[in-house]
């Protein structure tokens, strides 16, 4: 009788969060450097986006010209999208064994949607349930700054977007549903002060993926 084949062990999920201009794309680009070089596979998303479906949600929420999609459409959107990315990357991914590293996730819309536009929360606990199929990230790595240090360095990057050109009262509402989020989940958030050098929030965060590492079967 053959032995029956041994499955790899679940991959590791990882969500970046944090406000505009906090640094996310630089410190993906050294995350994924830091991750490689233990040998791990990794698959990069982004929310909204990932998937075609999720690209097409991107384009729309983002659109500086679409004024007048309501609270609640934006959310739908959001989760939608989400519900995609659970189904046919994220979980697929994992269950191969691979590591997952997500540019936001449904922390985004607790933060966006919750915080920035007044949804309430129990409705995007709601939504989280059914979309996200009880998948949450193991760790989740928020960069944290003022929000005039965000917005100042967003204004260099180009035309803004949709989300961008929202007022200062809307980015600090969101600012502070992720630290209070943060505060009630100590144990999976990571809260890494965006102020500092590059380097050193790369520090920081690479200390942190050090000890999911150390809990990865070799």
């Amino acid at each position: 009788m053959s032995a029956s084949p041994i499955s790899a062990p679940r991959g590791r999920f990882i969500s970046l969060e944090g406000g505009e201009g906090a640094g996310k794309s630089t410190l993906l680009a050294g995350l994924r450097e830091f991750i490689g070089q233990h040998g791990i596979e990794l698959v990069q998303a982004r929310e909204p986006g990932g998937t075609p479906l999720g690209e097409a949600v991107r384009a729309i929420v983002l659109d500086p010209t679409q004024r007048a999609l309501c609270a609640e459409a934006e959310l739908l959107l959001m989760f939608a999208s989400r519900a995609q990315l659970v189904r046919t990357v994220i979980e697929p991914a994992l269950r191969a064994g691979q590591w997952v590293l997500c540019d936001r996730f449904a922390d985004a819309s607790y933060a966006y949607q919750g915080g920035g536009r007044g949804q309430p929360e129990a409705r995007i606990a709601e939504l989280e349930r059914w979309a996200c199929a009880g998948l949450q990230p193991e760790l989740t790595l928020l960069l944290d700054l003022p929000v005039a240090t965000g917005r100042a360095r967003a204004a260099g990057r180009g035309d803004a977007d949709r989300i961008e050109t929202e007022t200062d009262a809307f980015f600090e509402r969101v600012r502070a549903s992720y630290r209070a989020r943060a505060a009630a989940e100590p144990a999976r958030f990571r809260v890494i002060d965006a102020s500092q050098s590059p380097a050193a929030v790369l520090q920081a965060a690479c200390a942190a993926l050090a000890v999911l590492l150390a809990g990865t079967p070799s």
